[in-house]
């Protein structure tokens, strides 16, 4: 496997196998906001999440992959602070905004600015129709934000600090995309860089909610969060390995735009589970995100 995915890169082959993983991923981010946002407390829900893939990726750093090269330690000391800065900002906006708020500005402004990382990083460059195709996808995802605070937000009185909250978190995602695509693509083999990055990732959250639920007065019962932590920690390899592989077989910026899709997906989540309308211009505007991302594509 891991030879096939380094003999692909930056092939068709591999460009085809980056646009399956970066709509795989897509579609599981999507369920992965969902679980944090659902029926526990933000912050324990991603504590239970991390612990849960932490226990995961222990067999796999021990007996399944090559240990990392020495170059790799300062890369992963940085991967480490930059993902804790992103779920502190994620959890804290989730707390003060609707899931179907937070989640689009997010996600809008991260992969414009991972665009531009990826410019300034990589080299990496766009074709006039695909910034096209950039636009179009970034109007129907703050579109879709601009909708959910006219008509949905019920937090009307945090909403200002959600949506700071929001864009700062999209900074962060940038900020992650951009050096974990740097990160996997500095080691020989890239699922060395995936099974160490969650065994590390996974430390750090677990500690806030034990500390947040021992605060607790009414403390909720560990099975049901926990349940929920082995599905967020099944899904978060998945998700993220699959973006963290798209970008190291092909175009990092190009990877972020479709994963973006999982706004469309994030919507369809939010109205069949969290019971959150969905209506016509709703489903224009996820229509605009989907053929933001088809244009990308189409014109790369």
């Amino acid at each position: 496997m891991t030879q096939w995915l380094i003999s692909i890169e930056g092939t068709d082959a591999g460009h085809h196998m980056a646009l399956i993983l970066a709509l795989t991923a897509a579609v599981l981010h999507a369920v992965f906001g969902a679980l944090q946002k659902g029926r526990h407390d933000p912050w324990l829900t991603r504590g239970a999440i991390d612990f849960c893939y932490f226990v995961m990726a222990i067999p796999f750093v021990v007996l399944v992959v090559p240990a990392p090269e020495p170059h790799m330690w300062p890369i992963f000391a940085v991967v480490w602070v930059i993902h804790v800065g992103y779920k502190l900002l994620q959890a804290w906006a989730y707390t003060k905004g609707a899931y179907t708020v937070v989640y689009p500005v997010v996600r809008g402004t991260g992969p414009l600015f991972t665009v531009i990382g990826a410019y300034l990083i990589f080299g990496e460059t766009f074709t006039g129709t695909q910034w096209v195709g950039i636009a179009v996808l970034l109007a129907g995802i703050f579109g879709l934000a601009l909708y959910n605070m006219v008509f949905l937000v019920s937090e009307r009185d945090t909403l200002h600090a959600a949506l700071g909250l929001a864009a700062l978190t999209g900074l962060f995602v940038a900020l992650y995309t951009t050096y974990d695509a740097y990160g996997i693509r500095a080691t020989a083999n890239p699922f060395t860089f995936l099974a160490w990055f969650f065994m590390i990732d996974g430390v750090f959250m677990p500690i806030v909610a034990i500390i947040k639920w021992r605060r607790m007065e009414n403390r909720p019962t560990l099975g049901p969060l926990m349940a929920r932590g082995m599905v967020g920690g099944v899904v978060a390899p998945f998700s993220f390995g699959a973006v963290m592989l798209a970008t190291r077989l092909d175009k990092v910026g190009e990877a972020a735009v479709l994963r973006e899709t999982s706004t469309v997906f994030a919507a369809i989540i939010g109205w069949v589970f969290l019971k959150e309308t969905v209506g016509p211009r709703r489903i224009a505007l996820m229509a605009l995100i989907a053929l933001g991302a088809v244009i990308v594509e189409m014109g790369g």
